[in-house]
């Protein structure tokens, strides 16, 4: 489904290390003149110079918790949506299972090289702003699926992201929400920005019920980064 390079590559997982440092220090100085990060992700792709390791959100798959969600549940409504889709893995991987998909991010340099790598797709690319959706998407999908979209971008921020992305879902439709995890007040040197325990369960404002929730760690050098993958419905 994918060009999944990193199989192939065996330097994909050092030169990824390496950009994550990069990344973690090229816009510490201007996160509040900008806290919605446009040009930093913007410049993020095109630095990349067409090495996907050299993004480093970017897996060349689709993330195993979706995949698993996806295989368990078979497609009971008829549209979905990818927010900030990146390279568009987890965009491929719900259209595949049968929903009829859309898929979005704010850097058109993301979206250009999505089409590129799926020249045969069925999904609906779109260079578009989570903070000034188009009006037709508002209560469209009957599934939305967010990837460390949230965390991408500084907690202050959260008052926005938050309720954006809930309005993209039907009456009755599902959000998938995969994000890093942090206790309430435990110290945070973003990016990326992991969410708080009591963020990370807002969506309950915003006319949502909890149907799901599971908690697992993901390995890195040196280091383990708790997640969690909540399934919430919109009653």
């Amino acid at each position: 489904m994918s060009d999944n390079s990193s199989e192939k590559d065996p330097d994909f997982a050092k030169r990824r290390e390496e950009a994550m440092a990069r990344v973690q220090l090229m816009d510490k100085d201007v996160i509040h003149a900008n806290p919605e990060r446009e040009q930093f992700f913007e410049t993020v792709y095109e630095d990349a110079e067409g090495d996907a390791a050299a993004v480093p959100w970017a897996d060349l798959e689709a993330k195993d918790k979706l995949d698993q969600w996806l295989k368990q549940n078979p497609n009971t409504g008829s549209n979905a949506i990818d927010v900030g889709c990146g390279l568009g893995d987890n965009a491929e991987a719900i259209s595949a299972a049968g929903w009829d998909t859309v898929a979005f991010d704010f850097s058109p340099k993301a979206i250009d090289w999505a089409k590129t790598r799926f020249p045969d797709t069925s999904v609906e690319y779109h260079v578009a702003d989570l903070f000034d959706l188009p009006r037709d998407w508002i209560g469209k999908f009957d599934l939305v699926h967010e990837c460390y979209t949230m965390q991408s971008i500084p907690p202050e921020t959260l008052e926005k992201s938050l309720p954006a992305i809930a309005s993209l879902v039907a009456p009755g439709g599902t959000l998938l929400v995969y994000t890093r995890i942090r206790e309430d007040g435990g110290e945070v040197d973003g990016p990326p920005w992991p969410l708080e325990e009591s963020s990370a369960v807002k969506f309950s404002e915003h006319g949502f019920q909890l149907l799901e929730l599971e908690e697992f760690t993901i390995e890195r050098p040196g280091r383990q980064i708790p997640h969690k993958f909540f399934v919430w419905q919109k009653r």
